[in-house]
């Protein structure tokens, strides 16, 4: 099991940048995926964007490219999510999670963060 724990939500305004951080605790391995999704209220939980444990792969939706960017920092064991250009339809709880498997598949992630706000006015 993994332990994730996130940080870095907040209120942006439109045009703003936020960086979300995922700090990975626990049973991680060389083929450990990890991820950002987003739940929007009154709206399903959607991918965001993936990479792989060692920071070399990496997977967007269509919605993030250009504008996220996932990095890993591997001494510390931690996932960020750089957000730029933030719309007010990024307004979303931001979850990360972590499996084993593919980054280039966006299903089974079995460990789950508690999630974190993110805001966007317009």
């Amino acid at each position: 099991q993994v332990q994730l724990v996130e940080s870095g939500g907040g209120l942006v305004q439109a045009g703003g940048s936020l960086r979300l951080s995922c700090a990975a605790s626990g049973r991680t391995f060389s083929n450990t995926a990890m991820g950002w999704f987003r739940q929007a209220p009154g709206k399903e939980r959607e991918f965001v964007a993936a990479i792989n444990w060692s920071g070399g792969s990496t997977y967007y939706a269509d919605s993030a490219k250009g504008r996220f960017t996932i990095s890993k920092d591997n001494a510390k064991n931690t996932v960020y999510l750089q957000m730029n250009s933030l719309k007010p339809e990024d307004t979303a709880v931001y979850y990360c999670a972590a499996k084993t498997g593919s980054v280039y598949y966006t299903g089974d992630f079995r460990s789950w963060g508690q999630g974190t706000q993110v805001t966007v006015s317009s």
